[in-house]
């Protein structure tokens, strides 16, 4: 198939595949690769062959870890889809690549209909006000009832989901839908290559179909005075089929409407869903300037979806490719980003080359000298710049609102096992974490082992994985630790004072401070209070830098501390003695002592955990979760005979829950979870904790 060039900018599509993990993501971006013939057979997840599922891990567990980006072409419109992972423990992966699309398709097992990350998905689509269209996929196997799903789709995300395409037949019978825009019936004689064949609606179905364009009409009007008039006047038969067109496509890109189809996302039936993409989702045209700010004054500027524009370009993903090095992906919202130009990375201050500039079909690569507004691609020869950085033009900068991720729950320690390994897997570690803004690395300093942090168990599996396929790096890995944190309750306002007199000159920092809780989430703060020159200007920043540490390294048991404030208010200097290591020195003592006068607490990571089971073991489940230290918060039923247990849990009582939960339900029941929050640890808990470390 010939590629397209010049594709006005209002033919970009900039699509998501999101959806609850094993609901069938990577098989609708395979089915519709296929049919915009990209690819020449259907990769299937299970055999390990899907396009977008390139890494050696996604193909042997079956599941997508990483966004993949991939270009197509349907209909003279241009689609850069991102297929995104559906576990939680990847969830910024779908957060970061929902910041830079303009619209998705959601995507739902129809044997299932709306599960945990379903929800999790939707939830962050909302967040970023991204229109999305729903494919129910999977109702023609067993079990798969696309009326049911869409009942789950009104009873737990949005009652404004309708519609658009009506499924004929049912399970393995289903051989095509109703359109009830053009109140046409589109059928196939079997899933495999045949195309979809245009005909009458079956004459089972015409009240149906009737009925639910009724329902489809009347929503439509709503988005447009004129047309309501016309449709109270004169009723259904006066709307044409392009002004129900128009209608439903104002209400989609609202963002609080949603059109569903259904199918199976291997079949021609994807056909459906590539024309829903281009005809009711947004193009960068259709989404509002984006705002950011001037580095300079600090002054908000937008910038609009235009060519002519200056360039801004956000970098929302790095990929390391084995053959070009690092690849950092990124969306021009504005200007054009050309191969051999210079750029400002306004995150970092540095000014970059752009090397050269990829198209990715997945894992494969097409060079193009330069991308306009409201693409995407793939830039080589960045060094400086990382995840949620902006890049601009050098005489128009803009800094772009930055991309923010969750604090990583877990941690786990890892030693290389021989000394060849251990310069092999510094480097491994750093390339890791340059791709994966939710993977920190540091070093213990009591231990001086390196310990590694993520988002969970699989996460972690994953990232230890990567090491020895791709860094060859061999290493010793420790149990599963939680990252603990340590805050304050109340206040107290201490002394902080450094003197040592040891011939020739001394040292002498002395400071008072006042510390109270902060507002969680807020972090640390440090508020400079002094009148006049009791601790002069030069001196306190050494002394926030002091405080900063030895909150760094934690007070009572190790931990760091968190949502602190720190005021200055008083102190003295010695006009000899006094240096910044003097008043760092202070600082650090007024730190220790405050944070321990201050009513001292430790904070536990706790998690949202949802279990699906069945009825039969209901009872095991959430006598288990209670032994855990879990609180339920809700008991709901869902289709075929489940129910779902959703209940707040420790993360420290969690490890190994999925083997747990395999063995108590004969591999019948399924959890996922993410981070709630963090809170206090009852005090009998927090003793243990405090001895373990001092240990």
């Amino acid at each position: 198939m010939a590629t397209p060039t010049n594709v006005p900018l209002k033919d970009f599509r900039n699509i998501g595949i999101i959806a609850h993990i094993d609901a069938g993501k990577t098989t609708t971006t395979e089915g519709i690769l296929y049919r915009t013939g990209l690819s020449h057979k259907i990769g299937a997840v299970h055999d390990g062959e899907t396009t977008t599922d390139w890494m050696e891990q996604e193909r042997e567990r079956g599941i997508t870890i990483t966004s993949a980006a991939v270009t197509c072409f349907w209909k003279g419109h241009k689609i850069n889809i991102i297929d995104t992972p559906g576990h939680i423990d990847f969830t910024a992966e779908v957060e970061r690549s929902l910041r830079v699309l303009d619209g998705a398709v959601t995507v739902f097992d129809g044997k299932m209909g709306v599960e945990a990350q379903s929800e999790t998905v939707w939830r962050q689509a909302n967040k970023y006000g991204v229109p999305r269209i729903c494919f129910i996929n999977k109702i023609n196997q067993i079990g798969g009832d696309f009326y049911k799903s869409l009942e789950s789709i009104h009873s737990r995300l949005s009652k404004n989901a309708l519609p658009i395409h009506l499924p004929i037949g049912f399970e393995k019978d289903i051989n095509g839908v109703i359109d009830l825009v053009d109140m046409k019936a589109y059928t196939y004689t079997d899933f495999t290559d045949h195309e979809l064949v245009q005909g009458e609606i079956p004459a089972d179905m015409h009240e149906k179909a009737k009925n639910a364009r009724s329902l489809l009409v009347e929503a439509a009007v709503e988005a447009d005075d004129a047309l309501m008039e016309k449709f109270f006047e004169h009723g259904e038969e006066a709307i044409s089929v392009d002004e129900l067109k128009s209608a439903l496509r104002k209400r989609v890109l609202a963002g609080d409407f949603y059109l569903v189809t259904g199918g199976d996302g291997r079949g021609v039936i994807v056909e459906k869903v590539l024309d829903l993409m281009v005809d009711y989702l947004p193009s960068p045209l259709d989404v509002d300037a984006i705002w950011g700010k001037n580095p300079k004054t600090g002054d908000e500027i937008s910038r609009k979806p235009d060519d002519k524009e200056p360039m801004a370009a956000l970098a929302f993903k790095i990929a390391t490719d084995p053959f070009v090095g690092k690849l950092i992906f990124v969306r021009v919202y504005s200007g054009v980003l050309t191969a051999g130009s210079y750029v400002l990375n306004t995150t970092s201050g540095e000014k970059e080359r752009v090397g050269r500039i990829v198209r990715m079909h997945a894992d494969k690569r097409e060079d193009v000298d330069k991308i306009g507004a409201g693409d995407i691609a793939a830039v080589v020869g960045l060094k400086t710049t990382f995840t949620g950085h902006t890049l601009s033009d050098p005489a128009h900068p803009i800094a772009l609102e930055a991309i923010t991720f969750p604090e990583p729950p877990v941690s786990i320690a890892v030693e290389p096992k021989t000394k060849a390994d251990q310069e092999k897997m510094g480097i491994a570690l750093q390339r890791l974490a340059e791709e994966d803004p939710t993977f920190r690395i540091h070093t213990d300093d009591e231990t001086g082992q390196t310990i590694m942090s993520g988002m969970g168990e699989l996460h972690l599996e994953i990232l230890i994985d990567r090491m020895k396929r791709e860094f060859n790096v061999e290493a010793n890995v420790g149990e599963p630790q939680v990252a603990f944190r340590e805050t304050i309750k109340g206040t107290s306002q201490v002394q902080g004072k450094h003197a040592k007199q040891s011939g020739g000159r001394g040292q002498y920092g002395d400071v008072w401070v006042k510390f109270e809780a902060n507002e969680p989430g807020k972090g640390f703060e440090f508020i400079d209070e002094i009148k006049g020159g009791v601790v002069p200007q030069e001196y306190r920043p050494a002394v926030q830098k002091g405080i900063r540490e030895t909150l760094e390294s934690g007070v009572i048991a190790g931990y760091p501390v968190v949502d602190v404030k720190a005021t200055l208010y008083d102190g003295s200097y010695h006009d000899v003695d006094s240096s910044e290591l003097a008043f760092m020195l202070a600082g650090a003592l007024a730190a220790r002592d405050g944070i321990k006068q201050a009513t001292p607490i430790i904070l536990e990571p706790v998690m949202h955990v949802e279990v699906t089971t069945p009825e039969e073991f209901m009872g095991d489940i959430i006598g288990d979760l209670n032994s855990r230290r879990g609180r339920i918060e809700a008991m709901e039923d869902l289709m075929g005979g489940a129910k779902l247990v959703k209940a707040i849990v420790p993360l420290a009582n969690m490890f190994g829950y999925t083997g747990d939960i395999r063995s108590m339900s004969q591999g019948r029941a399924a959890s996922t979870m993410e981070l709630a929050h963090y809170e206090e640890v009852p005090p009998n808990v927090a003793q243990e904790i405090i001895e373990k470390r001092s240990k």
